[in-house]
């Protein structure tokens, strides 16, 4: 990308004819999960991300480098780009401007034909349009060609014809628009989950300057909690180091192993390849992979050439330096990755993925380009820097050793046919069904809630394994220590996948996994060291939406033989007023004399317990401190009952900060987890000692 952006240049190759329409726009208002994935918080920002992924088209193509973001009052958001400005001229088949095309017709833009864009990205590659139509009203403004051109829009259709409103000497756009609070679930605007977002988008565009300014009303700050580690109105981010900055960001909690990330940016087979390593002392590999600043979770052909060409490169290394003798084994891809902390963006013109979200891609020349440029550069990398290779072909022998040991363990564990039911953990109550995807397995933590759990279960389709105590943190094993751990090792066997390499997603015998902890500190901790072990080390279940939280009442409220369930405080105080609103009119006398109508009863040591009179009638509440305390009727009924439960899908929305949130709080540093704990104090609302 060229550091001097052709800004204010006329562009003859770039007009109304390169504006390629498909289809119209009718069905974005019905149906906007499909193309923004939900209508409640994620859907909500992805407007955002549509917006600002065409201003980084204008940058990857090299006519722009500031992209700047405002949150306005009111909920609207307003996003501005130095590129070219969208083409404001008549279209020569639609007979209308091509701003007005790109704003109000589905799949219209310069991506889709030739001479627009050599390379894009957008999740569903929708942009403005469907933006435009998700929002209440919108206004785009162009600078082009020595003048400023504005339409403004409701519901998706336009207000007026574009017209000129004035001169201008810069070119750029400017999209504002207010979310239709009709669609999604909240109109509020998260600030870090923003901050977050453009941090990676600037990581992956080096040179780009992105700037973030907040200026809501303080009512509408004060509604955002993330916004309170953030206390300045402004962020600008600017990294001309790309994603080597990202990877020493990532690396910002761990011991490093060499001091010099490897990076390199090179175009081979028509495909641009940057990439950017540093190993550290992990035990796991951290991976981010982009198509055009789109991230690939699930890899694809770029992934593989990586791969292919990292260990083909540190084998030949140890081979020539003699550091692997002749009766050596060569290390394997597990061995390389131990510890390794990789970014890989390429750029290519026509990206073929799988699935809606483009989380794999499938073009076979990524995976050419990416081994060539890996294969060479990597190389010469490793004889330039004889410290930083001995290091890391150190790093790759040791977890060549262990792997070994785990081997060992492995097989003894794992070995063929123990995952076929004879040799399920003693502790599991199996369900009588063999279809995954019925089947749903509860992790329940001590044999008390297990005994509850197992009793109340529906045993055609539900499966209960108690945990006892805490279980290992894996955020610093390796796999032979894992599966020493009686715990983990129950749990593995029962999923049935196997771990590491021989981790195969098409054996898991439960297509939900519920964790089913109490609601409490230590519930809380043990429920975080499985989501550890889940994130380490079975990814897949997570990213495959098979990872769940069962969500059990806090309070039952009961008043003679109606017994209800709340979920929090706010609920308990519902339920309150309705049986309060239920006696008012019993109560109207009372309350005009100013006689109490409430008298508590607290238990005086615990307070968990307590007794309302509520318009002459008794009502009990008990505070539930752990499933144990459920009888197994109580526990179908309220947690484990598909009809009436409530459960969380556990998602990785922000794979690299849900990374660095783990090496936090899990990791052996404590610094950075005294600091985090200090700067989420103040948002903790309940703390349960």
């Amino acid at each position: 990308m060229p550091k001097d952006p052709k800004q204010g240049t006329p562009d003859a190759g770039y007009s109304a004819k390169n504006i390629t329409v498909l289809e119209g726009l009718e069905a974005v208002r019905r149906r906007p999960g499909m193309y923004i994935g939900s209508t409640g918080p994620t859907g909500l920002h992805h407007l955002i991300w549509e917006v600002v992924d065409n201003a980084i088209d204008e940058a990857m193509a090299g006519y722009c480098n500031e992209i700047t973001i405002t949150l306005l009052p009111d909920h609207m958001v307003e996003v501005r780009d130095n590129g070219r400005g969208i083409p404001v001229d008549i279209h020569p088949t639609q007979k209308i401007s091509a701003l007005e095309i790109v704003m109000t017709i589905l799949h219209a833009g310069g991506k889709f034909g030739d001479g627009g864009y050599k390379i894009s990205g957008g999740l569903h590659g929708v942009g403005a349009s469907v933006v435009n139509a998700l929002s209440t009203h919108a206004r785009a403004e162009v600078h082009r060609e020595g003048q400023i051109w504005v339409q403004e829009y409701k519901i998706g259709k336009p207000v007026a014809k574009v017209k000129a409103v004035g001169k201008c000497k810069d070119t750029g756009t400017i999209i504002t628009f207010h979310p239709d609070n009709s669609i999604f679930e909240t109109i509020d605007f998260d600030w870090k989950t923003i901050v977050d977002h453009l941090r990676q988008y600037a990581y992956l565009s080096k040179g780009i300057k992105i700037t973030m300014h907040d200026r809501r009303s303080q009512e509408e700050k004060d509604k955002d909690k993330s916004a309170v580690p953030y206390p300045n109105t402004s962020y600008q981010f600017f990294f001309e180091g790309g994603i080597a900055s990202f990877v020493r960001y990532l690396n910002q909690h761990k011991e490093i192993k060499h001091d010099n990330i490897f990076y390199v940016e090179k175009e081979a087979e028509g495909v641009k390849a940057e990439i950017a390593l540093q190993y550290s002392d992990d035990y796991t590999e951290s991976l981010f992979a982009f198509t055009n600043n789109i991230h690939n979770p699930d890899g694809g052909t770029h992934v593989q050439g990586f791969r292919t060409a990292l260990t083909r490169c540190l084998n030949a290394y140890a081979r020539n330096k003699n550091i692997l003798k002749e009766k050596d084994a060569n290390l394997t891809g597990e061995d390389v990755r131990e510890g390794l902390n990789v970014i890989i963006s390429i750029k290519l013109r026509e990206p073929q993925f799988e699935g809606q979200t483009k989380s794999k891609l499938g073009n076979t020349e990524a995976k050419t380009a990416v081994e060539t440029v890996m294969g060479e550069q990597f190389a010469i990398y490793l004889e330039e820097n004889p410290k930083d290779a001995e290091a890391i072909i150190g790093k790759c022998l040791l977890a060549s050793r262990a792997r070994n040991a785990a081997k060992i363990a492995r097989d003894a564990i794992l070995r063929k046919g123990a995952l076929e039911g004879f040799t399920l953990p003693g502790k599991l109550a199996d369900c009588s069904s063999r279809d995954a995807e019925l089947s749903e397995l509860y992790i329940v933590e001590g044999d008390s809630a297990g005994g509850s759990a197992k009793q109340g279960r529906d045993r055609e389709y539900q499966a209960i394994l108690p945990l006892r105590g805490k279980v290992l943190n894996v955020e610093r094993a390796r796999i032979d220590k894992i599966l020493g751990n009686n715990e983990l090792k129950s749990l593995i066997i029962a999923l049935g996948t196997n771990i590491g390499e021989q981790f195969d997603i098409t054996k898991l015998r439960y297509h939900r996994v519920i964790l089913m902890t109490d609601a409490d500190v230590d519930g809380a901790h043990i429920r975080t060291l499985l989501l550890t072990f889940f994130y380490r080390h079975f990814n897949q279940l997570i990213t495959g939406g098979h990872i769940y939280i069962a969500q059990p009442p806090l309070y039952s409220v009961k008043v003679g033989k109606d017994m209800k369930y709340a979920f929090n405080d706010e609920e308990k105080e519902i339920i309150l007023a309705d049986i309060a609103s239920k006696k008012a009119d019993k109560a109207a006398e009372k309350a005009k004399k100013k006689e109490p109508e409430e008298i508590v009863e607290a238990d005086p040591e615990t307070g968990e317990n307590e007794s309302v009179v509520i318009g002459g009638q008794k009502v009990n509440i008990q505070r539930y401190k752990g499933l144990g305390e459920m009888n197994p009727e109580q526990l179908w009924n309220t947690t484990m009952d598909p009809k009436n439960r409530t459960m969380l899908q556990v998602t990785i929305e922000d794979a690299e900060l849900a990374n660095e949130t783990f090496e936090i709080l899990m990791g052996d540093e404590v610094e950075p987890r005294k600091k985090f704990i200090q700067t989420q104090a103040k948002n903790v609302r309940n703390l349960d000692i």
